[in-house]
């Protein structure tokens, strides 16, 4: 009996070993799948990362050419106008200048003819003055 009592001890020893071996096999295969799972989600998110990557490279490259050409045009719409500012205060300088010299000729003439008329008046003035001069 004893040999048949320790038969049967190993043979539920042996099955529950056998129970526990199974157990981990299906911990083993769990584990495996999961991290195959986790793998696969981490290389679909780093496409996507990656993805995201170059859709944010491309935008930034578009918005640089956008600012590029903003600034390109502003620089010719600035030259522009400066161009036709320049322009408008020359003809403008010009017009002043023309009316200074035409006043300045003016008063020029003015002042030549007063003191024409000064010296006509002084001579005039003298002559009488000898007319009605008092003899002693």
């Amino acid at each position: 009996m004893k040999k048949d009592h320790l038969e049967i001890l190993l043979e539920d020893i042996r099955i529950k070993f056998d129970l526990v071996l199974e157990g981990h096999e299906s911990l083993r295969k769990e584990i495996h799948d999961a991290r195959e799972e986790s793998n696969e989600k981490h290389d679909l998110t780093a496409f996507q990362i990656k993805a995201l990557n170059k859709k944010l490279d491309d935008k930034t490259q578009e918005l640089h050419n956008k600012i590029d050409a903003v600034e390109f045009r502003l620089d010719k719409k600035i030259d522009s106008v400066e161009k036709n500012l320049n322009n408008k205060i020359n003809s403008v300088e010009k017009n002043l200048n023309n009316k200074i010299n035409s006043v300045e000729k003016s008063l020029a003439e003015k002042i030549d003819a007063v003191a024409a008329d000064l010296s006509e008046h002084r001579a005039d003035t003298e002559k009488h003055r000898a007319e009605y001069k008092v003899s002693e």
